[in-house]
């Protein structure tokens, strides 16, 4: 195997925390990452595959076990069965915003508004990621997974992932394991081939956070530098002289809620529903019509509500830190957990358990954190 010498996993996370691993393994290859990995299960040894560290906060103590770096790259132009679209086949450890370029560049629409998150192309499905109303399950089409189970390479298609709001069934949700376990060798997606002219912005959320009409037309270049600014003002994308970007972006999920529990959040509080309101059409046949037409049943969507929001009107500003703690709330935005400088895990998990009850106390509902936590508690 491609073993080197262990370092702290601090030192493989944004948000620099994590101990030192009993074996630290850099797989460069999809055969080197097959094999490694297939070794690792036949020694049933406990093991933590990290792409680009971006949404993990492992504990303080060593792990004991393999850490297995994913570093494969390549991206495949594929023919598509739709007219008017492309396919990608992409390997695991490329890096998600370099293939978000690679799309605007080619002129391929679908994935523009993720631009800027960071970490690797094989984890985007996990927790299906997503950004101002697009998410990674619009486009995908399979995912090629090393099965656990098995050890074998099989093909999974985008729907038996179970794709939902920042989940599927290989994220190992805190207080809640996986649904079934293996490591992504090299995802799928099919991207509209529109060119580099302007064209209308789907979706109202988007078009929000562009402060764009509804009429309006960008191109996807524009779309791509906007969000970057727009991320980056807010410390979101990654840069080393800034520590308001040491973090796992957000660390707290936007809140899925019922409508009824909405109503009973302030007025200002932000939210949007999580399905549209599509009007029901009732067919009857006329053999049977009576001239009465029976009243709609209305299905109300649930509602995503901002936790940021919750965070802010709970009284933790930005910038919100414990005493003594070298953990706090970035400066920029207020879902977002930060290492001011040195913080160990437990200081980050300190501060998040203390928003959680602020939030609780003050709205009655309980944030869920967003990153996979591996060894720690909240």
């Amino acid at each position: 195997m491609p073993e080197i010498t262990p370092r702290p996993i601090a030192d493989l996370t944004t948000l620099r925390a994590g101990g030192i691993p009993r074996r630290l393994v850099e797989a460069r290859t999809r055969d080197e990452l097959i094999q490694t990995m297939q070794s690792v299960w036949a020694d049933h040894e406990p093991w933590l595959v990290v792409g680009g560290g971006s949404n993990l906060l492992v504990a303080d103590e060593p792990f004991e076990g393999t850490v297995v770096l994913v570093r494969t790259q390549g991206i495949e132009r594929l023919a598509s069965p739709r007219d008017g679209f492309v396919r990608l086949r992409v390997e695991a450890g490329h890096d998600w915003d370099e293939l978000v370029s690679y799309s605007v560049a080619e002129g391929l629409a679908g994935i523009s508004a993720m631009s800027g998150i960071p970490g690797t192309a094989g984890a985007a499905p996990i927790q299906n990621i997503g950004a101002y109303g697009q998410e990674i399950v619009q486009t995908l089409v399979e995912i090629e997974l090393l099965d656990q189970a098995t050890g074998e390479l099989v093909t999974v298609p985008a729907s038996d992932l179970g794709l939902g709001f920042r989940t599927s069934v290989l994220k190992d949700h805190y207080g809640i394991g996986a649904e079934r376990h293996g490591v992504i060798v090299s995802i799928t997606l099919e991207l509209a081939d529109v060119g580099h002219g302007e064209l209308p912005v789907r979706g109202a959320q988007l078009r929000q956070a562009l402060r764009l009409a509804p009429d309006a037309e960008v191109s996807l270049a524009w779309i791509r530098q906007t969000v970057l600014d727009t991320r980056r003002s807010k410390g979101m994308v990654l840069d080393d002289a800034d520590p308001d970007t040491y973090s796992a972006g957000s660390f707290f999920q936007n809140a899925i809620v019922s409508a009824a529990f909405a109503r009973t959040l302030p007025a200002e509080c932000p939210r949007w529903p999580v399905a549209p309101d599509v009007p029901a059409i009732t067919v009857i046949p006329l053999d049977t019509f009576d001239g009465i037409v029976p009243p709609p049943v209305v299905h109300e969507s649930e509602v995503k509500v901002s936790a940021a929001w919750l965070i802010e009107h709970a009284g933790l500003s930005k910038g919100f830190r414990l005493p003594r703690s070298r953990a706090g709330l970035s400066t920029k935005h207020a879902l977002a957990i930060t290492n001011r400088g040195s913080a160990t895990a437990a200081e980050i998990a300190e501060l998040a358990r203390f928003i959680q009850q602020r939030v609780q106390a003050e709205f009655g509902l309980i944030l869920q954190p967003e990153p996979v936590l591996v060894g720690i508690q909240l």
